[in-house]
């Protein structure tokens, strides 16, 4: 049946069945009154089922050796997995995908002048972490994409290294041509900081974690406390994210055995300079060896020195080789059939690979997906079929760059197009707070979840407890706001975890659940993110991971066995119009601050400074903001509310009446709704970017993880692309109106 006779078929059936509806609405969302308090009963018996020391076990051994991708254990580990989900009653594949992942083979850092010195560039064993000792199968402090490359040359500290640092350097006259540029782990996700670099002329990078992020400043080091010690160092990768995820060489594509690959040195993504991260405790005399300009306040961290910028008198020799290696990913992928819409699927994943052992990130997560998924296994042996089907994703090589969840997404982007209905995602977890972020067509749903999931330590709900925080953090002006909303916002998602192909690349509606604010350490991608630490300092009793099963597991039975998806739209409508006028506003601050800057610069204030050291070049007069027409999407935006506010009418009208449907129209009815985020992507992508399709929301390209919302329009204002910004808008309104057709909300593509 086509797409246009299935909303007309839709649109007759809501009026159709409206004076069958139950009175009073529905008290579970997709779920008429008495299927609601049998499924109500049902998660009652998941959560007795749920057992702490199920997760405690399985973290134990799963973060028992260093796991990385391509590893011995990362391979044992996927096996037994896989094993556990057969004996809980899942159909298992263990997928394999061929990646790119480099490991290193030279790892140089000398400072030759002022004086000599030699990092230690290793992180040492400690009685009180029993596998920190494992050094002989612990991948060293390095950045995976980083090229080769042996350079020589002096250092300028660039704070952040994003790009508004760099022309907070360019004020006062410094530039990282030709030099080394030395960052501070923050601000930015860390591949942005060799990026900009090496567009700024630099010819090799540097990236340390300084004590006021997350040593010392934040509280006890490790051992004694959680936070990183002077030797830590953060691993991780450095390829160009924002450009596509994945495997570097075959973007677009599944990594299988037979895929065509590009030539290592034509890949985009690998970095265009060498690249080395280190500890505080390395960074301090590279750092007091600078000298020039004191570095602004905010720049400053928790080290015992004055902070300058350089450039030099600090030389530093940096040289890194890597075996340039492909190594196979094993993805664990187990499922159980559903028994009315087999077609439609709820997936949920979280990766199983590490840096190291990785017990926060990723087991911590991955524990209790798995606990989660052996309850539903319980469930479904004594009878309980749920309507939809239910993947399960143990995900490998998310730590590189995502490679497991995004090769699996791109070999099967046709299915997962038509089928996949939501995909749920977790990562490493901790204890406090429920952090919620995803597609907004599911804040409502969430929020219901979060209301009915008791938080282990406060006795009230998880929902009540993360709406205290933000009514504690937030300013005065903003708590009435808070009060008066009925549901908490979710975020946006930029990227950095396994939600990025399902949501970005192909529009399939994602959440991405944890809990954390009260567990902070220094142990990420250290050598010291182990079993040991985090039963210390993470989830000691592993409360929160029974939580977050619990969130997660209803969730998934709950989406997988509603009469109809839970999806609403009214919060999609005010958080698209939030982003508007955030758009426009960003237009009209950067109007009035290029209008104040051209008259200091006209003036004369940039180099009239009273103090020499803090006066610099005058920089050049900027083209002003020209006029831009946001009408298009206003108008957009306008009939997505108009759409929103039906759509609830007509779902109020027919509140109860799904289960009375015919099994045809049921699934014709949620393949339109699941399908509306599918209308906020375009084919052709993001401008320089096309992997990226989706119009709402994306990782910023010089910020990474952190997500832009309209991202085309809101980086075409920021990057100045004034010639770009008319089409950008237009497109972007076309992808909101696609998700407005219709006389209610039903994502068909025209």
């Amino acid at each position: 049946m086509r797409s246009a006779q299935l909303i007309g078929l839709i649109s007759i059936l809501l009026l159709a069945t409206a004076s069958n509806a139950q009175q009073p609405a529905a008290p579970m969302m997709g779920f008429a009154p008495d299927r609601a308090a049998e499924q109500r009963e049902r998660e009652a018996e998941f959560d007795a089922k749920l057992s702490a020391e199920n997760l405690r076990g399985w973290m134990r051994r799963l973060s028992a050796r260093p796991h990385p991708v391509g590893s011995f254990y990362g391979h044992e580990n996927a096996q037994y997995m896989a094993a556990l989900f057969r004996e809980w009653g899942y159909s298992v594949r263990v997928e394999e995908y061929e990646v790119l992942f480099p490991t290193p083979k030279t790892r140089l850092l000398e400072m030759t002048a002022p004086e000599r010195f030699a990092p230690r560039l290793a992180e040492p064993p400690l009685p009180e972490d029993s596998t920190s000792g494992q050094i002989d199968e612990q991948l060293p402090g390095y950045h995976a994409y980083s090229i080769d490359g042996d350079v020589t040359g002096e250092v300028v500290y660039v704070n952040y290294g994003v790009p508004m640092d760099y022309e907070e350097l360019e004020r006062r006259g410094i530039s990282v041509e030709g030099k080394i540029a030395l960052a501070r782990y923050g601000g930015s996700w860390r591949g942005i900081k060799p990026k900009v670099a090496a567009e700024r002329g630099a010819i090799g990078c540097i990236i340390y974690s300084d004590p006021r992020d997350d040593g010392y400043f934040q509280g006890d080091v490790y051992p004694k406390g959680a936070y990183r010690m002077e030797h830590g160092i953060q691993r991780g990768s450095v390829a160009d994210m924002p450009l596509y995820p994945g495997d570097p060489l075959t973007p677009g594509i599944g990594a299988t055995s037979d895929a065509e690959r590009l030539p290592i040195a034509e890949a985009p993504t690998l970095t265009k300079i060498p690249v080395m991260p280190i500890s505080y405790a390395d960074a301090l005399p590279i750092l007091r060896a600078l000298e020039g300009p004191v570095a602004p306040e905010s720049w400053r961290g928790a080290l015992p020195i004055t902070y300058h910028l350089g450039p030099g008198p600090a030389i530093v020799h940096l040289k890194v080789e890597f075996s340039w290696d492909i190594v196979t990913a094993f993805n664990v992928i187990a499922r159980t059939e559903g028994s009315e819409r087999p077609e439609q699927w709820i997936v949920r994943g979280n990766h199983h690979d590490a840096w190291v052992n990785g017990a926060a990130d990723p087991i911590s997560g991955m524990v209790a997906l798995m606990e989660e998924a052996r309850a539903v296994g319980e469930l479904a042996r004594a009878g309980w079929r749920p309507k939809r089907t239910i993947v399960y994703c143990a995900w490998d090589a998310e730590e590189p760059g995502l490679l497991g969840s995004t090769e699996w997404v791109e070999r099967h982007a046709a299915e997962l197009g038509d089928k996949a209905a939501v995909y749920i995602n977790t990562d490493g977890s901790g204890r406090g707070f429920l952090n919620a972020g995803g597609s907004h067509t599911l804040e409502a749903f969430i929020n219901e979840v979060a209301r009915d999931v008791r938080d282990p330590q406060v006795g009230g709900s998880v929902f009540e407890r993360a709406r205290a925080r933000d009514l504690v953090n937030a300013a005065p002006a903003e708590r009435e706001k808070i009060r008066a909303r009925r549901d908490n916002p979710i975020a946006a998602l930029g990227s950095g975890s396994d939600y990025t192909p399902f949501l970005q690349h192909l529009g399939i509606a994602s959440l991405n659940l944890g809990f954390g604010g009260e567990s902070g350490g220094g142990s990420y991608h250290s050598a010291y993110d182990s079993f040991d630490h985090y039963t210390r300092f993470g989830d000691p009793d592993f409360q929160y991971g029974v939580a977050l099963a619990q969130v997660c597991g209803r969730a998934t039975m709950r989406l997988a066995d509603a009469d109809a998806l839970p999806f609403e739209f009214a919060a999609l409508a005010e958080t698209i119009g939030g982003y508007v006028e955030e758009v426009e506003k960003l237009a009209d601050d950067m109007r009035r601050e290029t209008e104040q800057t051209n008259r200091l610069i006209a003036e004369g204030a940039f180099v009239k400074a009273a103090d020499p050291t803090q006066a610099g070049k005058a920089p050049a007069i900027r083209a002003p903001v020209p006029h831009l027409n946001f009408a298009p999407l206003e108008n957009a935006l306008e009939r997505l509310r108009r759409a929103a506010k039906d759509y609830q009418a007509a779902a109020e009208r027919r509140s109860g009446a799904e289960s009375s449907m015919g099994v045809e129209v049921r699934s014709a009815l949620d393949a339109m709704l699941y399908k509306t985020e599918r209308a906020l992507t375009r084919e052709e992508g993001l401008p320089v970017r096309p992997w990226f399709k989706h119009y709402i929301y994306a990782p910023g390209f010089y910020t990474g993880y952190g997500v832009k919302t309209l991202p085309a329009v809101r980086e075409a204002i920021e990057q100045r692309e004034w010639s770009a910004i008319d089409a950008n808008v237009q497109k972007t309104a076309q992808a909101i109106c696609s998700a407005s057709v219709g006389n209610g909300i039903f994502g068909r593509r025209g």
